[in-house]
């Protein structure tokens, strides 16, 4: 979706400067592998605007294939508003209802062939948007798992986009279930399990039918749980924090990286853990996504739990 990013701090109502981008947590990791050397496609749909027509240019800046990627003419892109902010979470405002995303469906998926793709990553916002899309998020996630194309979920919970906050539980932890990554903030899972415990959330999601479980748990880092056991990875503190928007997703191209490459499942948690610090060093959600030499130079000048090697 579109997004305009408020260039001074204050209410959004009263922001008088905007400067535009590309938002998506999908979008995001899209990047973050793109950059890493991967080869990444993006099923959405955009509309005949002008967000829609720079999403699909930004999308060919990145190298991102964009032949999932439909352009509806008769529904407009989703666009969001984002305060800046030196403390804390920037406030976000949503226009997403009705838009081009937001039509999805399963019919969509008619001519996809998950079979050429070595891993699925999904999150928990386009399910809320629609019911139509909804539905598409399960037909595509069953679909991956029939042919076992590795499927990695990170639920993101927006609240306000969804229905009630039944639907939302229910449904997340339902995909959850079917994920062979899932990737929860500690914070989520208050609302998704009762618990901000890690190790609670790790178990109740092993129970589920998860595969592996990485509990992203903010400055202290991330626990990951498998049947096999649990392991903790060290944050890495950043120099400055700018914009904690896109920190998930940066972790999550991190994970999904190292996993699609083979490298031990505790490097591939660290790498995230690297490229989680790196964005939340950037003010715009992907723009501080790193080439693998910058992530490279980074986790080689950076020490985990401290400040430089």
């Amino acid at each position: 979706m579109g997004l305009f990013i408020a260039q001074e701090e204050a209410r959004l109502e009263n922001v008088r400067h905007f400067s535009t981008s590309v938002a998506g947590a999908e979008f995001n990791v899209a990047v973050g592998l793109t950059r890493l050397g991967h080869q990444v496609g993006y099923l959405s749909k955009v509309g005949d605007d002008p967000f829609g027509r720079q999403i699909v240019n930004c999308m060919n800046e990145n190298g991102i294939d964009t032949s999932l990627t439909k352009i509806d003419p008769n529904y407009r892109t989703g666009f969001m508003l984002k305060s800046k902010t030196s403390q804390g979470d920037p406030d976000i405002y949503y226009y997403r209802k009705g838009s081009a995303a937001s039509t999805l469906c399963p019919e969509d998926l008619r001519d996809v062939d998950v079979t050429a793709w070595d891993a699925l990553h999904l999150t928990g916002i386009l399910p809320a948007v629609s019911d139509t899309a909804r539905a598409a998020v399960f037909a595509l996630i069953r679909a991956a798992k029939v042919v076992g194309i590795p499927v990695f979920f990170d639920p993101n919970l927006r609240p306000q986009l969804w229905p009630s906050g039944e639907i939302m539980v229910n449904t997340i932890n339902e995909l959850a279930a079917m994920a062979d990554f899932l990737l929860p903030g500690e914070n989520e899972g208050k609302a998704l399990c009762g618990s901000t415990d890690p190790e609670t959330i790790g178990k109740f999601y092993l129970g589920l039918g998860s595969g592996t479980v990485i509990v992203k748990t903010g400055a202290s880092g991330a626990e990951t749980y498998t049947k096999a056991g649990h392991f903790h990875t060290d944050a890495y503190p950043p120099d400055k924090i700018v914009d904690t928007v896109g920190a998930g997703d940066g972790f999550a191209a991190g994970v999904i990286s190292g996993v699609l490459e083979g490298l031990p499942l505790a490097q591939a948690v660290q790498r995230g853990s690297a490229i989680g610090t790196i964005q939340i060093m950037h003010v715009s959600d992907n723009e501080g996504l790193p080439s693998r030499e910058e992530l490279k130079r980074f986790m080689g000048t950076h020490l985990q739990g401290g400040e430089r090697a």
